[in-house]
């Protein structure tokens, strides 16, 4: 009762603003459109062009809901969930995004509906500095043109894939409805320092390595690196090249493993995938692979993105390498996916594509696995706020030990999104 009150309180609070939003909503500066025009847009945009005029609360959101019908099976001892078709949870995000000072911004995302929480929690938070005239006016404006600092509890820019994925509600962006097999995603303490000259960006950063804080957990977890190096460049209107290389490190993490990973509580968008009777199995995590690294992990993805016209490809090339404790050898993990999708009509509102994506890698206890998915899908933006998606999927295990619950598994089927954000 408690958590229903909760969200109908928040829920009545959001339609009390709507009318002053309706009025009042607009862009801010260096910031990623929460709707269509995201599309294919990376790190927010780098301008010097202000349009501060005091303070300014943009209070924005999302919604999605899917319907699933997808059926799973495996060859094995372990008896998985025999799955029907109907709705899943709806999913919802509320977002507050606030213009501080000239060239400071903040951002807040909250999930107030998740598959994996029953209550509404706070995803994570940032600052973002493009100016430092809060220092003195004109402070450092040559080098600040250039470059920009984020601090904050926030989802960490490890490769680009996290740019077009789903975050929990916000599936906007995202022309599947699953994310990736191996999906890099994780919200840590951190701060990330980024250059932008012409065509090409830099970033170096590092967080504290833990998902949950606390002060506990004591020499169990070290700090993690991360730095991204890339070409992003327009020749014509029709014509784009993005190429980028990214790289996490984390010394070792004791106390409950690495997240990069494993760091989406929202969970999986295929809810109850390879999932046993006894309540065994991927949970919320569905469909995922997540290396069981805890002491030591580096990974490095390279991201190639090409747009001529409607026609678009988008790639992941990522390798992880890493061990758990106890362990005396290092153990790897090589992902490779590649979508090509082609968008069409007035304001390519519609697109239809196509994903495979395969990750293989060593358990812990030695049997070398394979997992494959392949992905088509159709959509259509009803306006630049709504998107409606169809996908079919397809996904193979290969490589399981008999006893396990993956072993020869395989779950296929329709699935039905339809995604609101603004």
């Amino acid at each position: 009762m408690k958590t229903i009150t909760q969200f109908f309180g928040i829920a009545i609070m959001i339609l009390m603003a709507l009318p002053t939003m309706a009025q009042n909503q607009r862009d801010l500066d260096n910031f990623r459109y929460r709707d269509q025009r995201g599309v294919n847009q990376f790190e927010a945009p780098k301008d010097t062009v202000s349009t501060f005029d005091g303070l300014h609360v943009r209070v924005g959101g999302a919604s999605t809901i899917q319907f699933q019908s997808l059926s799973q099976e495996n060859d094995g001892p372990v008896e998985l969930v025999d799955l029907g078709g109907n709705f899943n949870l709806a999913t919802a995000n509320l977002d507050l995004d606030v213009a501080l000072y000239d060239g400071v911004r903040m951002h807040l995302r909250t999930y107030l509906s998740s598959q994996h929480h029953n209550e509404a929690y706070v995803k994570g938070g940032y600052i973002q500095i493009d100016k430092l005239d809060f220092i003195s006016e004109g402070f450092a404006e040559g080098l600040m043109d250039h470059m920009r600092i984020k601090i904050g509890h926030m989802e960490n820019n490890y490769g680009d894939g996290h740019f077009r994925r789903t975050d929990n509600a916000q599936s906007i962006y995202n022309p599947f409805v699953g994310n990736y097999v191996m999906d890099a995603f994780t919200t840590e303490v951190g701060a990330e320092v980024y250059y932008f000259g012409g065509p090409w960006l830099a970033m170096a950063g590092f967080t504290n390595g833990k998902l949950n804080q606390n002060v506990s957990d004591k020499d169990q977890t070290s700090p993690s690196f991360l730095a991204k190096f890339g070409y992003d460049n327009s020749f014509s209107e029709k014509t784009r090249f993005r190429l980028t290389g990214s790289v996490y490190h984390s010394a070792h993490n004791d106390a409950r493993g690495v997240y990069l990973y494993r760091g989406d509580r929202a969970g999986s968008r295929y809810y109850e995938v390879i999932s046993d009777v006894e309540g065994g199995g991927d949970g919320f995590r569905g469909g995922m692979v997540v290396p069981d690294f805890r002491n030591k992990m580096t990974s490095f993805m390279i991201n190639p993105f090409v747009k001529f016209g409607g026609l678009e490809f988008f790639g992941i090339i990522e390798t992880t390498s890493g061990k758990d404790s106890g362990e005396s050898d290092t153990r790897t993990y090589n992902q490779f996916s590649g979508e090509l999708l082609y968008r069409f009509g007035k304001y390519e509102d519609f697109h239809l594509g196509a994903r495979y994506n395969t990750v293989s890698g060593e358990l812990k206890s030695g049997e070398d696995i394979d997992v494959d998915r392949f992905q088509l899908a159709a959509g259509w933006y009803m306006t630049k706020n709504i998107l409606m998606k169809l996908e079919y999927v397809t996904q193979n295990y290969d490589g399981y030990p008999p006893t396990s619950y993956q072993h020869e598994a395989k779950f296929d089927g329709l699935m039905v999104e339809a995604a609101i954000s603004f």
